[in-house]
């Protein structure tokens, strides 16, 4: 058994390109994408200044969250340590892509599965060397076995300085740089300035802080170099991820109620505990289904989830959650349907339970996305059965307009409490102090590119319209159900602006 990894020496590194060329020649990659690319950055202050070079790729972690993400297993590790991949189990999920810390993994644009470096374990399992290293002209690329003390790279890793990237982030990465500038490793610590790089202007949705030239950058503490030369990555999860996250609250949040209403003595309400809440639950679970199947780039494998699952990833926990969540609404449905009013009280725990899966169960999805730091808040789980709550209140009071609503004020009351809750737990999330990932995602969220739909969506529509149209409903014991309604869709649609902001935030820190 062999564990290789890489030693890439940034003090030899010409940035020649050699290495990246060689590598989307072997492999055949697209134009767009990279599996192996080189990073210039700009250190100093003019006439002292350095440019500095540094290959970035797959670092075949040890604990390699890819793998633990992956829904079908596609990403598994070979006898030799290396993180391959196997097209054919691929669904392009993309979650690989938000899992890993380095933006090492790419959608092949003519394949749609995820690709990445696997160290050209094709050639290591015919005794040859990968492609860049056999084409560096200054072998700054070297590859070896980790543990075996006497290879050339643990000799040098052993004697010399050497470094990982990220890591803080615990993967226990096996791709090591010698000689390289912290600040070629940290994304964060550089920026591209307004003009733009050596070959390429500046665009919007380059997912690098931009620094004007002349002028000090407002993170002047964490900003210490130019960012001369790297590649663009896409973002990845975005309105479909936001749009399920909004639709499975809806179907929890409305059984949550409906089970509200029962224990209230309620059961016999057919139509309006027994019949009407299962159906849109029903409805917004198949909603939320699209959006997951057409967001992926083999949609037509979706059934992979199930035949190929890996247990590991919370992609396919969440879907036996959704499928558990589904069976018992249809069984809520069928009960009331037949006028089994006790039937009802024993489905309350189970449908309690998996409501309580179907809103909650991404918090931990997300959590697995470790590049995403903003995403592995322990908040988000509150935040989302909040949200569910909230959902769950609103939906009822815009049923209120077409049907007698049992306990309307009760229903008032939960919309309200969700609203609250929601707009608390997000105040803590915003005000407590992260990375330095998080920090930046925050920055972003809240006073950069989707400040106003924070702002104005996530809060002000979504949170503070629908408490003050509720509580005056309340107060002034309006009994028409319009005004709350109203306050309802508000909620429902600012849930969707405050997600849309969180998802898009969460991506928008570069990893590389």
């Amino acid at each position: 058994m062999t564990r290789l990894g890489f030693l890439l020496d940034s003090d030899s590194c010409i940035g020649c390109h050699a290495c990246t060329v060689a590598c989307k020649s072997e492999h055949d990659v697209p134009l767009g994408v990279n599996r192996t690319w080189v990073k210039y950055i700009e250190t100093g202050t003019f006439p002292n200044v350095a440019r500095k070079f540094n290959v970035m790729r797959c670092n075949q972690c040890d604990d390699a969250p890819c793998m633990t993400i992956c829904p079908t297993s596609a990403l598994f590790r070979a006898d030799n340590g290396v993180v391959d991949f196997q097209d054919d189990d691929c669904i392009g999920c993309k979650s690989c892509m938000n899992a890993c810390p380095y933006d090492a993994l790419y959608i092949n644009p003519e394949t749609n599965t995820a690709h990445k470096c696997n160290m050209c374990n094709h050639r290591i399992d015919v005794g040859l060397l990968p492609s860049c290293q056999i084409v560096c002209p200054t072998e700054a690329i070297k590859i070896g076995d980790l543990d075996d003390p006497n290879s050339e790279i643990s000799r040098i890793i052993a004697r010399d300085d050497v470094a990982v990237r990220s890591p803080e982030q615990n993967t226990k990465p096996k791709v090591y740089y010698r000689g390289a500038d912290q600040a070629s490793l940290d994304p964060t610590r550089t920026a591209i300035a307004n003009d733009g790089m050596i070959w390429a202007d500046t665009t919007p949705s380059h997912p690098t802080v931009n620094v004007t030239l002349g002028k000090r950058p407002v993170d002047e503490d964490g900003v210490v170099a130019r960012t001369a030369y790297t590649t663009a990555h896409q973002m990845t999860w975005k309105e479909k991820v936001s749009g399920y996250l909004v639709t499975k609250g809806i179907a929890a949040g409305v059984m949550l109620v409906a089970v509200l209403q029962v224990l209230m003595g309620h059961g016999g309400e057919e139509a309006a505990v027994g019949i009407v809440p299962p159906l849109v639950a029903g409805v917004f679970l198949a909603l939320t289904g699209v959006l997951l199947v057409t967001d992926l780039k083999q949609p037509g494998r979706f059934y992979y989830l199930i035949t190929k699952g890996n247990w590991s990833s919370w992609l396919v926990k969440g879907a036996y959650v959704l499928m558990f969540f589904s069976v018992v609404c249809a069984l809520w449905f069928l009960a009331a349907v037949a006028g089994l009013e006790e039937t009802l009280g024993l489905l309350a725990i189970p449908v309690v339970l998996g409501a309580i899966g179907t809103a909650g169960y991404t918090a931990y999805l997300f959590a697995q996305c470790e590049g995403r730091d903003l995403w592995q808040t322990p908040l988000l789980l509150p935040v989302l059965l909040a949200q569910a709550v909230t959902a769950g209140g609103a939906a009822y009071a815009i049923l209120d307009l077409f049907m007698d609503v049992p306990e309307p004020t009760a229903v008032r009351w939960v919309l309200l409490g969700g609203v609250i809750a929601t707009a608390a737990l997000i105040a803590v999330e915003l005000t407590s102090h992260g990375s330095r990932h998080v920090e930046l995602a925050v920055e972003v969220m809240t006073k950069g590119t989707y400040a106003k739909q924070f702002w104005w969506g996530g809060v002000v529509l979504g949170l503070l319209i629908p408490a003050v149209l509720v509580a005056v409903a309340l107060v002034a014991g309006v009994a028409s159900p319009a005004l709350v309604a109203l306050a309802g869709i508000c909620a429902l649609v600012g849930m969707y602006a405050y997600e849309d902001t969180f998802v898009r935030a969460g991506q928008s820190v570069p990893l590389s």
